[in-house]
């Protein structure tokens, strides 16, 4: 596959609503894609195709059309499956649709977001983002990207928009028939449907977790004060004195770009933050270049202490955490990661100043736990977010954002597993894949393919994920669905049967197997083998480091494709090997 093709049959595919078509249109346009179908076949999946057979589940909704539903619903109609998606608003997308008004129910972004995953590791599997996207996309892109797929899966016909989802309860005949009621509401009007299964794919990202008790004094705070979903763009704080409280991904995302039209941006932190970058070595994609197997497998490996104590040193070789009062006391890996590429400029130049948390607020300032005092205008809470489920009507329980699932999908005690969670998950890395990977499995589980194991052998593995939890991560409602992306992943797949063989491939297929042992892990991996193998994985895999470059230089296409990852393993190792030699006499020394 080159990657001038792949361009090609991409930019034909793009989304044909943003130019309204007539029906002569949109039939010429359909056979052109049919024509690269078949003059292209590895290098398009065909849309939907449907399996016959006997099937546990037949009728399956769908709750909510962002990047989970999307995939979720597609992974249906692959299986043959009649299924019906509901979202609440006009439009798919979900957390990465902007609009200029945050909505009831739904995630709300900034104008300026840009994902922290790259192009090739956060795309579904048997879809690569074209290679004229950037590597890092600009919400808008994303949404470009969902739309072409959705229209290439022909997905929009299944989805009710302006349809909100009221309750989800089970049919009396439930224990034998598995079966569920879904009571809906559109335009006032509520309608009852009864589905053999559910997806629930409304995200964690919705209600905004906002600890007011926490801040002694901000009820006589004659300043504003709000969540960062509902922060929209920079303008109405301009010549403000804004203090942005929290240190996640958006506190500091908001904080930076704050810092371009307010007089003075405060950032305050409880525990301070590790802070990754985009760019990683060689200017390739922080995710790209360590995302991979085999460093998967040094980690095991290796020390989580040597593990952390290597990050640490690469970081602060970019800029020294200590000085810039960043640095906490948790390792790199003992929280979720927070990336931002322009934060050390913006301290370093003053428009934005570290604070440690904040002790107390008076009518016209901020006081903090180092006795320090400023003048306020606006307070902007990055405080996280809480989920629960409302509609399920008492089927689950969410207890501070902890949910008993089994691989976090799954409630343990239904008698039968015909609901499923899919993308209730904070992953290191990207979600798409997971989210994929999760429906493709569960929809199996529907089907009757593939089976859970018993009650109590589920919820012994909920235990043991919690405490594994609880022993890594610093204590936070952010670390209650945490993952890893490979292992994740791989547990998923060996659940579904479509884990590749590594060692197999090494035999049979050298090439490709170095590719995946020592490239990133990207989501074709998973479509090499088993159910949902797709005929144009080893190409994907064997073209995405082509991909990631074209991105960069236009003209790389007519580049030949780097031979492997080899170099920069080894350099890994070598500044490992360096840090434990460096260790180990610093101890025979003492």
């Amino acid at each position: 596959m080159s990657g001038r093709s792949c361009n090609t049959l991409a930019t034909h595919r793009k989304y044909r609503d943003s130019h309204p078509q007539n029906e002569q249109q949109r039939a010429a346009s359909l056979e052109g894609d049919a024509w690269l179908c078949t003059s292209w076949p590895q290098l398009l999946p065909h849309p939907c195709h449907h399996h016959t057979g006997d099937m546990a589940a037949r009728r399956v909704a769908v709750i909510g059309a962002g990047a989970s539903g999307l995939c979720a619903l597609k992974c249906c109609l692959d299986e043959g499956l009649e299924a019906t998606c509901f979202e609440r608003s006009k439009d798919i997308g979900g957390l990465w649709r902007f609009e200029e008004h945050p909505e009831d129910g739904r995630a709300s972004i900034y104008r300026s977001v840009i994902i922290n995953t790259s192009k090739e590791m956060m795309c579904f599997s048997d879809f690569p983002i074209p290679e004229d996207f950037p590597n890092y996309m600009h919400n808008s892109k994303i949404m470009e990207y969902f739309r072409m797929y959705a229209q290439h899966f022909d997905l929009l016909r299944h989805i009710r928009f302006r349809t909100s989802v009221c309750r989800v309860s089970k049919r009396p005949d439930f224990a034998s028939s598995g079966q569920w009621e879904v009571l809906t509401e559109s335009e006032g009007k509520q309608e009852a449907a009864v589905f053999d299964a559910v997806l629930v794919c409304s995200g964690h990202h919705t209600n905004a977790h906002l600890p007011l008790g926490s801040f002694p004094g901000l009820e006589k705070f004659e300043g504003c004060y709000l969540h960062s979903r509902d922060y929209k763009n920079p303008q109405p704080f301009f010549g403000k004195r804004v203090v942005v409280v929290g240190i996640g991904n958006s506190g500091i995302d908001i904080a930076v770009e704050l810092s371009h039209t307010a007089k003075q941006v405060f950032l305050s932190t409880r525990r301070g933050s590790w802070v990754l970058h985009r760019v990683a070595d060689n200017g390739y994609p922080f995710d790209y270049n360590y995302g991979t197997r085999f460093l998967h497998l040094v980690q095991n490996v290796v020390p989580k202490s040597i593990l952390n104590f290597f990050m640490e040193w690469k970081l602060n070789a970019r800029f020294d955490h200590t000085l810039y009062g960043l640095k906490p006391k948790h390792g790199v890996l003992d929280t979720h990661p927070t990336v931002n590429d322009d934060l050390p400029n913006r301290i370093i130049s003053g428009r934005v100043r570290m604070k440690p948390n904040v002790q107390e607020f008076t009518e016209t300032s901020a006081i903090f736990e180092d006795g320090t005092r400023e003048d306020v205008d606006v307070i902007v809470f990055a405080t996280g977010y809480s989920f629960s489920f409302p509609f399920l009507n008492g089927c689950v329980k969410v207890v501070e954002n902890e949910i008993p699932l089994y691989k976090f999908m799954f409630p343990t005690d239904l008698e039968k597993p015909t609901l499923a969670f899919i993308g209730l998950i904070q992953p290191w890395g990207a979600i798409m894949p997971i989210s994929e990977l999760q429906s493709r499995w569960a929809i199996r589980v529907f089907k009757g393919l593939n089976k859970l194991p018993l009650q109590h052998d589920m919820e012994a593995d909920i235990e043991q994920k919690k405490k594994a939890m609880a022993k890594r991560y610093v204590k936070s409602q952010r670390h209650t669905v945490q993952v890893d992306y490979i292992p994740y992943m791989d547990e998923l797949a060996c659940q579904l049967g479509v884990k590749p063989n590594l060692l197999s491939l090494f035999l049979t297929d050298p090439r490709l197997a170095m590719e995946m042992a020592f490239g990133p892990c990207t989501p074709y991996q998973y479509r090499l083998r088993g159910p949902g193998a797709w005929a144009g994985a080893r190409e994907a895999i064997l073209t995405q480091h082509q991909r990631m470059v074209s991105a960069l230089q236009p003209r790389a296409a007519r580049r030949p494709a780097r031979p492997s990852a080899l170099p920069h393993v080894l350099t890994v190792l070598f500044s490992i090997g360096m840090i434990m030699a460096t260790l180990i006499y610093v101890s025979l020394s003492a």
